[in-house]
């Protein structure tokens, strides 16, 4: 009885293991750094419900349409509304880990994301360590934003480009380089009039740092003239 019964514990324990290992970001990591950037944001592009009254956004995700938090929905009488979670820190996927946003119901003041309009560059100045991965959190509006981005590590810098999606699009299941902070929400005016009840996103773009050198910054610049909005980054370290 006492072997088959720590046969049976066995088992399981591998089975638990397989789990753990097949399930990618789901599991809490231990490494995954919420990226401080309050310095750099100068938007509120999220209506919320603030001591049971709307506070508008301004600086929406394009120039007419914001988001709105799942309270201040249901508030504005959506039963089933397509809108962020009240509670910013989105949970991890099996794409990236939980990703904390910057919009608050609590808070009617901070901004909460950074606008770039038409072409210009900001930087990241993240924890000095080594990465295996790392998520910067952007929508662009009026079409796709062509982006080039150093990633400016101890000892030197490296340059990459990408083309990130319109916020209203998808992107592919397998993309390499893009998943979703949010997917497949409506958009409101800022009086709080829905003007589309669905398909709009926030992007997480995985930068893919050299997990062998120290990140120190990572420098983002739209060569589109676009309306590009930097929400939040998230870095796994090694």
């Amino acid at each position: 009885m006492q072997c088959k019964s720590g046969l049976k514990w066995f088992v399981a324990g591998v089975l638990a293991c397989g789990l753990l290992v097949n399930s990618g970001y789901k599991v809490q990591d231990s490494k995954v750094v919420q990226i401080k950037i309050g310095e750099l944001l100068n938007a509120r592009p999220v209506t919320t419900l603030t001591k049971y009254k709307l506070v508008h956004w301004w600086k929406g995700v394009d120039h007419e349409n914001g988001y709105l938090t799942t309270s201040a929905a249901k508030f504005n009488g959506e039963k089933n509304p397509k809108a962020l979670p009240d509670n910013p820190l989105i949970p991890a996927t099996d794409k990236h880990p939980a990703i904390l946003l910057h919009y608050d119901n609590k808070d009617a003041y901070s901004n909460q994301a950074m606008v770039l309009a038409d072409t210009n560059t900001f930087t990241i100045k993240v924890p000095k360590s080594k990465y295996k991965d790392l998520f910067i959190c952007l929508t662009s509006a009026y079409g796709k934003s062509k982006l080039e981005y150093d990633l400016i590590y101890s000892d030197g810098t490296e340059g990459k480009n990408i083309t990130l999606p319109d916020w209203a699009n998808d992107v592919p299941e397998n993309d390499p380089d893009f998943s979703y902070v949010v997917h497949d929400l409506a958009k409101w005016s800022n009086t709080a009039k829905q003007t589309e009840p669905n398909h709009h996103n926030i992007h997480a773009l995985n930068v893919h740092p050299d997990p062998k050198r120290i990140l120190t910054a990572i420098r983002v610049k739209n060569n589109s003239k676009t309306y590009l909005l930097f929400w939040a980054a998230t870095g796994v370290q090694i």
